[in-house]
């Protein structure tokens, strides 16, 4: 057998024909059929492939798989590798006694004509690791990133033959499962924001443990956790609903302020119409800031993520380094009010020149970045000690920080000096950032 994790997608796809042990169906809805077209491609397809099945049309979908209330759903997914290999199992059992089953589905809207629709799909596998063994399953919510109808179908081919070979070949290990899943593909072309496994044979069930590693390979630039600690895609998380977020690094359980976030919706809650959905607080945790290094252990980062998920409120662990980056990414699902709530002290930092060395237009580039339409940054009061004690522990310089002149800092008395803080003073006045109301 080939190494799972270094193949090509011609290789994968032939080495899984080319085993007389490995026999399955594929359900395709979307994005054309790419993955079983590249079974039938490489040749050899009659001794993997039992059936292929497309069905488009939502009433005979309906007939087939049940209704569902969203046909690009998680519990289409669900349904279609149920039904699809209780029927492989029924009908070619007992004639193929050696035969380790598989069950591959997805159910994806790939770019419209007008480009006007959200791309993204679900992909499911239900698949033996033994023969006459239990079944495991491995569920993907995915977002397609290319500009075109025609490569995101080719992406989506080879995340399934990815998919199909991995859980084949390389379930043992969860660092050799997601190198072989995402071999041939890159974040700028499509993204995986949940990955959930179950079953007796799977390396790893656990959401928090899974979603870390997603972010910290690169599979994705954030993943949503509920606060009962299950991956969520963010699009049904966030979308259209008015944020408050808090950004930090919570090393410590006291450096989690969940009344500060608390706070902050029921602000953005005054600022709402009655139409609008009911505001969403997150719990943001970078894994690529810019105060830490990439060295950070994943047991680190888990009883981080763990401490907040005490709290109550959803956590959305990412790999996005500025805050900037934070209001890009939920744009994608939002354009409701966004409303960041953070210490005076924190506020004060966002307009260190050093951390937007990188960017061509600098501090003055990352502002507008950051506060695009309807966004604003609560600021929350502080006392002037701990207002120096955070400063002296930033990662850049902090000389354009005044020293207090009161025993409480706020929004309105936070002084920097110019020319950063005629830019401060101009975001005030034009009601970008604010006191916490």
């Amino acid at each position: 057998m080939m190494d799972a994790a270094k193949s090509d997608t011609h290789q994968k796809a032939l080495d899984i024909n080319l085993d007389p042990g490995i026999y399955g169906t594929i359900a395709e809805i979307g994005a054309g059929q790419e993955v079983a077209a590249w079974f039938f491609k490489v040749g050899g397809a009659a001794g993997t492939v039992a059936k292929t099945i497309s069905a488009y049309d939502m009433k005979v979908s309906d007939e087939i798989y049940g209704k569902a209330g969203r046909y690009v759903s998680r519990e289409r997914a669900q349904a279609m590798i149920e039904r699809e290999f209780r029927l492989l199992q029924d009908r070619l059992s007992d004639d193929r006694p050696d035969t380790r089953f598989f069950a591959f589905a997805n159910t994806v809207a790939a770019r419209n004509y007008q480009g006007t629709n959200e791309c993204h799909g679900w992909l499911g596998l239900r698949f033996q690791d033994k023969v006459g063994g239990e079944s495991n399953d491995v569920i993907l919510h995915v977002n397609m990133l290319d500009q075109t109808n025609v490569r995101q179908q080719r992406a989506m081919g080879i995340l399934g033959v990815n998919l199909i070979h991995a859980a084949m070949h390389a379930i043992g290990s969860l660092d050799i499962f997601l190198t072989s899943l995402f071999a041939e593909l890159s974040l700028s072309r499509l993204e995986i924001d949940l990955l959930h496994m179950s079953g007796p044979d799977v390396p790893a069930e656990d959401d928090l443990e899974v979603g870390l590693q997603l972010v910290r390979r690169d599979l994705a630039q954030a993943v949503c956790l509920s606060d009962e600690g299950r991956m969520e895609p963010p699009t049904e998380v966030i979308r259209k609903r008015p944020v408050a977020i808090a950004r930090g690094l919570y090393r410590e359980p006291e450096h989690v302020h969940p009344e500060m976030l608390q706070a902050g919706i029921r602000c953005v809650a005054t600022e709402t119409g009655p139409d609008e959905r009911e505001p969403l607080g997150l719990m943001e945790l970078s894994v690529n800031n810019v105060s830490e290094g990439a060295d950070v252990p994943d047991s680190d980062y888990l009883g981080r993520i763990a401490s907040l998920l005490d709290h109550g409120f959803p956590v959305l662990l990412t790999r996005l380094r500025e805050s900037y980056s934070v209001t890009e990414y939920l744009r994608r699902y939002s354009d409701a009010p966004l409303r960041y709530n953070l210490g005076v002290s924190s506020l004060a930092l966002t307009f260190a020149e050093d951390y937007y060395a990188d960017l061509p237009g600098g501090l003055l580039e990352a502002t507008g970045k950051l506060f695009a339409h309807d966004v604003k940054a609560y600021g929350h009061a502080m006392d002037a000690g701990a207002f120096r004690e955070h400063l002296q522990t930033a990662s850049v310089p902090v000389d354009h920080v005044c020293e207090p002149r009161s025993d409480t800092v706020n929004v309105d008395n936070l002084e920097l000096l110019p020319p950063v803080g005629r830019l401060y003073r101009y975001l005030v006045e034009a009601g970008y950032i604010e006191n916490i109301c």
